[in-house]
């Protein structure tokens, strides 16, 4: 006992807690899935489950990386949504095709999102790197086509 009270002072349980809350949501996430694998709950839970499994590894990645990496990610609450609703559809054999439809236009959605994303942010970035393998492709072709 006197342990936890000397790590609660010391600030070990705030640092676990700050670093590990979205567990609140990936253990509701992984927990619908688990209750519809074993037959217990319908397809539709699969979407909320989809939704939160992903948005908490969104979260776990800007715990790892720093809260500055949503301004790249943050397509991503499109795609939990898109992946929520695919997994509907793919598991759910009543589904209908709109189900599907809805899904993969969320998902073409989120990924233009993100590559503009990217681009915006890094463009110089990407402007060199294009820059850099044209000149080399220019270096190592054969002479005849200059």
């Amino acid at each position: 006992m006197a342990v936890l009270l000397l790590l609660g002072k010391l600030g070990f349980f705030q640092l676990l807690l700050s670093f590990f809350w979205p567990l609140i949501l990936l253990v509701p996430g992984l927990l619908f899935h688990y209750l519809y694998f074993n037959r217990r709950l319908p397809a539709g839970v699969l979407v909320p489950g989809g939704i939160l499994t992903t948005y908490a590894l969104m979260f776990f990645f800007c715990n790892l990386f720093g809260w500055g990496s949503m301004s790249y990610i943050w397509p991503g609450f499109i795609l939990g949504v898109a992946i929520g609703l695919y997994e509907l559809h793919l598991f759910d054999r009543g589904s209908d095709r709109s189900i599907w439809i809805a899904a993969m236009v969320l998902g073409v959605v989120a990924a233009i999102l993100f590559c503009l994303t990217v681009l915006i942010k890094l463009g110089i970035y990407v402007i060199a790197l294009i820059l850099v393998i044209a000149g080399l492709s220019m270096i190592f072709r054969k002479r005849r086509f200059w």
